[in-house]
């Protein structure tokens, strides 16, 4: 039961072409918006990549030393991933993962974490906000972005308060489009 609610709760793979458009291309651009946060030779870490439209941008970023960990609970939406990083030559650069509902599931540490419009549709965000703190390395950072219109002021301000409260600190609000953000310090 838990899993087939998780699965309710997250965008539907048939909507993946929504997530990846010639606005949203317009809107957030991953190289624009990620610019210093994302360097060469980083392993980074894509939560709820949905089809993969951060994951590229990012394994551009990260060059060929660096790694990018896409994760999401659906496995069509990794495999979208898998063929657009395919056809732009960057698959080498892309670990592909799929989470369990309630556990993100990797092992390794981290230099900097994205979720990007996904936790206001995580079933237990202050388990997954603990877990995203122990993943990040000692100076890992931890973008979180949502939707303006679909996440309201004030429940992004608790989900901000979810996050210090499980050992995150706040460094600063980042301007991204037709969204709340803010950046952590793991």
């Amino acid at each position: 039961m838990k899993r087939a609610q998780s699965r309710e709760r997250a965008c539907p793979y048939w909507l993946a072409g929504t997530l990846d458009n010639p606005l949203r291309r317009w809107l957030h651009k991953p190289e624009k918006i990620l610019d210093g946060l994302v360097r060469e030779g980083q392993t980074v870490l894509d939560l709820g990549c949905g089809p993969g439209y951060f994951s590229v941008g990012m394994a551009r970023m990260v060059g060929e030393e660096g790694r990018v960990i896409a994760v999401d609970l659906q496995a069509g939406m990794l495999e979208l991933v898998r063929r657009k990083a395919e056809r732009a030559g960057l698959l080498q650069r892309i670990q592909l993962h799929q989470c369990a509902p309630d556990r993100i599931g990797i092992g390794e540490k981290v230099d900097f974490a994205l979720a990007f419009w996904m936790v206001h549709e995580v079933p237990d965000p202050d388990s997954f906000l603990n877990e995203v703190r122990t993943l990040l390395k000692p100076e890992g950072r931890f973008l979180l972005v949502e939707p303006d219109l679909h996440v309201a002021k004030i429940d992004f301000q608790k989900t901000l308060d979810r996050a210090c409260a499980v050992g995150m600190k706040p460094v600063k609000e980042l301007k991204v489009s037709i969204s709340r953000s803010m950046l952590f310090q793991g």
